[in-house]
């Protein structure tokens, strides 16, 4: 069987860019069980209640549902258990030393497959109020009625 190439995104998350002000992207490696890497290849994920955590230098993520495998027996894994993640010490280091500070949080923004390893995009983000969320929307919807002005305009 021809090894994969590329990028295959299995999940994404994009309630997190409407929740939250991503300030640093990371790209981690996952420790799956068998049945886990066969139901994300069916691409089936979800990442919406997903967070991660550092616990004794390590990182974790949590709250990610992974279905049971379909054709699974006695070994299958459990939907949200929690799973390690593999990033290197520094990138460990720095994102515990900027999760203590107030308002910031690590979410994993997208899951899918490089090359054939699973990979989760994690980020360092910070927490939107409100008004923040409203804000975007707005510069979102005025920028579509600009460019939908400036191509009328061209078409005519």
């Amino acid at each position: 069987m021809a090894k994969d190439s590329g990028r295959k995104l299995v999940a994404a998350n994009r309630k997190a860019r409407h929740d939250y002000t991503i300030e640093d992207v990371f790209e981690a490696g996952v420790v799956l069980t068998g049945t886990e890497v066969k139901a994300l290849r069916a691409g089936r994920a979800s990442l919406v209640d997903g967070w991660c955590e550092i616990e004794g230098g390590e990182a974790w993520l949590h709250g990610v549902h992974i279905p049971e495998y379909a054709q699974g027996t006695w070994t299958n894994h459990a939907p949200r258990r929690k799973r390690k993640l593999l990033l290197h010490r520094e990138e460990i280091d720095r994102l515990e030393s900027r999760t203590r500070e107030k308002g910031h949080t690590v979410v994993p923004l997208a899951l899918y497959f490089l090359d054939g390893r699973a990979k989760v995009e994690i980020a360092l983000a910070r927490g939107k109020k409100d008004w923040d969320k409203r804000q975007a929307l707005r510069e979102r919807q005025d920028n579509l009625e600009a460019q939908r002005a400036m191509r009328d305009l061209r078409d005519r």
